[in-house]
């Protein structure tokens, strides 16, 4: 047994490192070209950037894995070398010393951490994390940074239309403004209406990031406003006409409505994010309920997220003390779930074995989970996080939690000293499920929330998803009422499926017959079979019908299947349409 010494420890570090800056230029790069890909109405692309910017993070992982010394094969377990004559003890806590003196004082240390934490554990099957081994809280304080980079700061020094204009042209859009007297107009107007407290608006600090943020078919600008002691977000839509103009859709200036533009129902923002640290600090500022893990996914930094997830993770179990239980709600067929009352956060776990009629395996699930990581979730689907070795200390585990597991995923169970980690599972937000909130809601509560649901599928459906399942239990209500799906083991794309109407019955025997007389393909759908099996209640699927009826015919989900085909994308607002301002 050898131990790595200082030279070879650097090494790797400095090879860890320059994979971390290639995976940056190379995401730097696909960002760069949102404000292209929108200009030009790309929207196809732009899905597909989306995409590539997203797996683009393992695939420098491995190829520093790839190219790194073989002195990186797992140096801090006894991995023996090639001719199996030496191993090698104690190499990790020296590559992360090395480490550290690379990445010290610059720009983004926390993603940087974070690449480093992603090559270890790719590399490694030591079980739950270890500290001296990663990063598993900041190994110091990022370095101060000017934020003249990130925000701009305007203030109404010659009146305040000649400030949002002055504003809106500094974004540098090569597409001309349809008509900007009549946006700042409409800006200003809309301001005075929705805070009234401003008054003539001569003491306004307006501060805006200087990077749009690119999502979907729009340009959203996003900044503060600051009235003596009083702050609030505001959001500028910015969207193109078909022929190639600009216009403000709407301003939005409520904390709750801004939070659901930073949602993790939608897809990750294409935004500049090379000092991500202070641009998720002045997010925080603005949307203050906002966790850290949210903001660095919302802005295309999942993995870090992960990595913020966990640190907060951590920090609520240090200062809890309830037990991890069981989920409430009805048991699926696939996921063993639960959660800890005190922490939004549910986790999920697949089960070893599935009972009929489910005929999906574990490899399948997983593809299903990354097709709606990567996939438009158009504000309907539930962004989760996947993670491998994931540690709990067991003593907060409530005895029935366990037992459940080691009936249904012991496979993924393994005690170490005093934790329970289990090797692989997903976390994704708390939500009541929808047949759960509709027991007990009021018959306003129930309009509203049918009609979300309804709304929900419509929109996955837009979006070339199908749902398979779509059971209530399969669907969650969130804070600000929006209905979201959540279990994805039955998910395709719409285009892959086949809608038919029922056949008619010819004889007295077909019309009788307790299972179908007539061939059904796997991936054959009939509509009319939803408002039999998706509500119990009479009342309630009477009142669906009335909102959601086209639902149940086939020649609806077919017409959407024409729209994607022929390459329409729906325009998906992360707002109401009433808030939208008037086209006249």
């Amino acid at each position: 047994m050898i131990e790595i010494n200082p030279d070879q420890a650097s090494t790797i570090a400095a090879t860890i490192h320059q994979g971390f800056k290639q995976y940056r230029q190379a995401y730097a790069e696909i960002t760069a070209k949102a404000k292209q890909r929108f200009e030009n109405a790309q929207w196809s692309r732009g899905q597909a950037a989306g995409k590539e910017r997203l797996n683009s993070y393992n695939t420098h992982v491995h190829a520093v894995i790839q190219t790194a010394p073989l002195l990186i094969r797992d140096p801090s377990v006894k991995t023996e070398v090639e001719d199996g004559s030496h191993s090698f003890i104690g190499g990790w806590p020296a590559i992360k010393a090395a480490y550290i003196d690379l990445i010290d004082n610059t720009a983004d240390v926390e993603l940087a951490e974070t690449f480093f934490n992603s090559v270890h554990r790719e590399h490694t099957d030591d079980g739950a994390a270890v500290a001296a081994e990663m990063f598993l809280q900041r190994s110091r304080a990022v370095a101060k940074q000017s934020n003249r980079k990130v925000i701009r700061t305007y203030r109404p020094v010659d009146g305040v239309v000649p400030m949002v204009k002055q504003m809106l042209e500094e974004f540098d859009f090569s597409l001309p403004w349809r008509n900007m007297d009549k946006d700042v107009g409409n800006i200003l107007r809309s301001l005075a209406e929705e805070i009234k407290e401003i008054g003539t608006g001569f003491d306004i600090v307006l501060e805006v990031v200087t990077s749009p943020f690119y999502r979907n078919k729009g340009a959203y600008l996003i900044g503060r406003l600051s009235y003596q002691k009083q702050s609030w977000p505001v959001a500028l839509p910015v969207l193109r006409t078909s022929d190639g103009q600009l216009y403000i859709d709407t301003l939005i200036c409520d904390e709750d409505e801004m939070s659901v533009m930073f949602s993790f129902t939608r897809s990750y923002f294409m935004v500049d994010n090379r000092q991500a640290d202070i641009l998720v600090a002045f997010l925080q500022s603005i949307l203050p309920n906002k966790k850290r893990s949210e903001l660095y996914a919302s802005i295309g930094l999942h993995k870090h997220g992960k990595t913020e997830f966990y640190r907060g993770f951590l920090a609520h179990l240090a200062e809890s003390r309830d037990q991890f239980v069981v989920a409430p709600g009805i048991k699926g067929m696939v996921m063993a779930v639960f959660t800890l009352p005190s922490y939004q956060t549910v986790f999920k776990v697949i089960k070893d074995h599935f009972a009929p009629p489910k005929k999906i395996t574990r490899a399948e699930v997983k593809a299903k989970y990354h097709v709606v990581k990567t996939h438009d979730r158009v504000g309907r689907m539930a962004d989760t996080q996947e993670f491998e070795n994931f540690s709990f200390p067991k003593k907060r585990f409530d005895p029935s939690l366990l037992e459940e597991l080691y009936a249904v995923c012991p496979s993924l169970i393994v005690e170490q000293d005093d934790n329970i980690i289990i090797k692989h599972l997903y976390t994704e937000r708390h939500m009541t499920p929808l047949n759960m909130y509709i027991e007990d809601c009021s018959e306003s509560e129930l309009v509203n929330a049918l009609d979300e649901y309804g709304n929900a599928i419509d929109q996955l459906a837009a979006a070339n998803i199908f749902p398979g399942d779509m059971l209530l239990k399969n669907f969650g209500i969130t804070r600000h009422g929006r209905v979201v799906f959540y279990d994805y083991d039955e998910i395709s794309y719409l285009t892959d499926m086949n809608f038919r109407d029922m056949p008619e019955a010819q004889t007295p025997e077909q019309e009788m017959a307790a299972e179908p007389w007539y061939s059904v393909s796997p991936r054959d759908v009939f509509p009319e079979e939803f408002r039999h099996f998706l509500f119990g209640k009479r009342h309630i699927k009477q009142l669906f019908t009335k909102m959601h009826g086209n639902l149940f015919e086939a020649s609806y989900w077919k017409s959407l299947q024409e729209k994607i085909s022929g390459g329409e994308f729906p325009d998906v607002f992360p707002y109401r349409r009433k808030k939208r301002f008037s086209a006249d």
